[in-house]
């Protein structure tokens, strides 16, 4: 599945892990398998380790893997299932600073707002990436978006922008 950020498209260096499989230089690991797993991942560099989570997991259950992973991929069942967002905003509000990715077949027009929830990149379907051409990910990714909800990360709010422009 396509793989992309701001920047465009990437290359992607996790490997999606099965339960009872060796890991691998980096690791996408299911969840349930990462907790099965346990006392067997400790020690292990957090740059190698990531988790992929359903669109229905408690954000506080990922609190204490966040000094353990650096990946956090959210599933995206469908574009019209908005949960993942609700989940990535949550965990950078429990202060998760490493990469969130969220995957399926979510569509360039809800780029803007999977970035403002905290999202750093995207892996869409191959049927989604070929209905959807990189321009149109890349126009998105360079449309500044002011909202009028304060607290998103590096996002400015439309109210203040209107306070700052008459004074």
């Amino acid at each position: 599945m396509p793989l992309r950020d701001d920047a465009g498209p990437l290359d992607d260096r996790w490997t999606r892990v099965e339960p009872g499989e060796d890991l691998a230089e980096r690791s996408l690991l299911g969840f349930t398998d990462a907790d099965e797993r346990g006392p067997s991942l400790a020690g292990i560099d957090p740059a190698r380790l990531g988790l992929h989570v359903a669109n229905d997991v408690q954000p506080d259950a990922l609190v204490p893997w966040f000094d353990k992973i650096s990946l956090i991929s959210i599933d995206f069942p469908s574009f019209a299932d908005g949960r993942g967002f609700s989940i990535a905003r949550a965990l950078r509000q429990r202060g998760y600073t490493g990469r969130l990715r969220a995957r399926g077949p979510v569509i360039a027009d809800q780029y803007a707002y999977l970035r403002a929830c905290g999202f750093d990149e995207v892996e869409t379907p191959e049927a989604v990436s070929n209905r959807q051409p990189e321009a149109q990910w890349a126009e998105i990714s360079a449309v500044e978006r002011l909202r009028y909800q304060r607290g998103y990360p590096g996002a400015r709010n439309i109210l203040d922008a209107r306070r700052e422009a008459r004074g």
